[in-house]
């Protein structure tokens, strides 16, 4: 009975105590895809660090490769080794990746908090929710940054970035077709109502690249969105395109002497596909749930300056959370900035993606 007693006493709490420390240790990880630097930050900063304070057996790992994610997730599919939770994507990049069957459908309206008044997810989101699979977070666009103390005239119309007499220099353009051949068109006089349907043509498309002929051998083509900034910042070039809450994070945050061009800036959508065959569906969900309602998606915008995709969500954006500045004449639908603004195309994209992105990288080789 002695040893008994003395096996309770002392044994059995510490037995306990190592199961105990065993489950508090036992941690899902959720590898999350995005695109890197603020946006990821502000990611972080808005939704995953609240919630894996809220669940402690939920650890979030960040990968930094939204910028090549559609044809990565297309590798891991046909290998049949998923192994990423939840990925960031453009519309157009999700409108295909849906109709592939490489992303998850989804219920918006069970697998989503309503608004706070009881309004049903799906109507919250509206319009910007294109397909099952795709989960918007933010409205965003990508417009070009230049450095102000490196040209004598001050860029104002997208005209000005295929002119080098106007604007001598480095010019930073994304590496893919998708905007540039709409800017090409556009710089070339073509109607922002017949930039699609001229793109749509042989005649149309052959006419971008022309255009994009002439500033060929002046562009460093980027891939992340964080390399625009800091190519403005180290003054390797004198103007470039990027997300505009890149260009905020560089302009406001870091203080360059960076200002903005909002001239024919291109409106898109961001946000979440849950890609087919994860292991960790269940509690991606609950993670969504969290991380997409009302007041996360307001959250994200204290720190970077991208407009969320719920209509609840907009009353609630307020000042920056470490600047103090206001958001709201920051955000890319702004009157002051949105006189000129092209809606991508979505469906377009889809449909074209591929065939576009052939041809673009051929033009890049020769």
């Amino acid at each position: 009975m002695k040893f008994l007693h003395t096996f309770r006493r002392c044994f059995l709490p510490a037995v306990a105590a190592l199961l105990f420390a065993g489950a508090a240790h036992a941690q899902t990880k959720l590898t999350i895809v995005s695109w890197g630097g603020a946006y990821t930050a502000s990611q972080q900063k808005g939704y995953h660090e609240p919630y894996m304070r809220a669940n402690p057996n939920i650890e979030i790992v960040n990968d930094d490769s939204g910028s090549g994610a559609l044809a990565k997730l297309r590798a891991m599919q046909s290998t049949g080794k998923v192994t990423w939770d939840l990925v960031d994507m453009v519309a157009g990049d999700a409108i295909i990746a849906c109709d592939e069957g490489i992303a998850v459908e989804i219920d918006h309206d069970k697998v989503l908090a309503s608004a706070p008044d009881g309004t049903p997810a799906s109507k919250d989101f509206g319009d910007l929710i294109v397909n099952d699979c795709y989960i918007p977070t933010i409205v965003y666009s990508t417009t070009f940054g230049y450095r102000t103390d490196l040209v004598k005239k001050k860029p104002t119309k997208i005209a000005d970035v295929f002119d080098l007499k106007k604007i001598p220099g480095k010019r930073a353009l994304e590496k893919r077709p998708n905007n540039n051949l709409e800017w090409a068109l556009l710089a070339d006089g073509v109607k922002p109502n017949k930039v699609y349907k001229m793109l749509g043509t042989e005649k149309g498309v052959k006419r971008a690249f022309k255009k994009l002929d002439t500033i060929k051998d002046q562009v460093i083509w980027w891939e992340k969105g964080a390399q625009t900034p800091q190519l403005l910042a180290d003054g390797e070039v004198v103007i470039g395109s990027t997300y505009n809450g890149r260009l905020f994070s560089v302009i406001e945050e870091e203080k360059q002497p960076v200002a903005m061009m909002w001239d024919w800036q291109m409106f898109d959508l961001d946000g979440w596909i849950v890609p087919k065959g994860g292991k960790n569906e269940a509690e991606v969900m609950k993670y969504l749930y969290f991380a997409t309602d009302t007041q996360r998606l307001a959250d994200q915008a204290k720190y970077i300056s991208y407009g969320p995709a719920r209509k609840s969500s907009a009353p609630l954006v307020g000042k920056h959370a470490e600047l103090g500045i206001e958001m709201g004449p920051h955000m890319p639908t702004a009157p002051a900035n949105a006189k000129h603004t092209l809606l991508v195309d979505f469906e377009f994209w889809a449909n074209n993606q591929d065939d576009l992105t052939e041809r673009f990288n051929a033009w890049l080789a020769r």
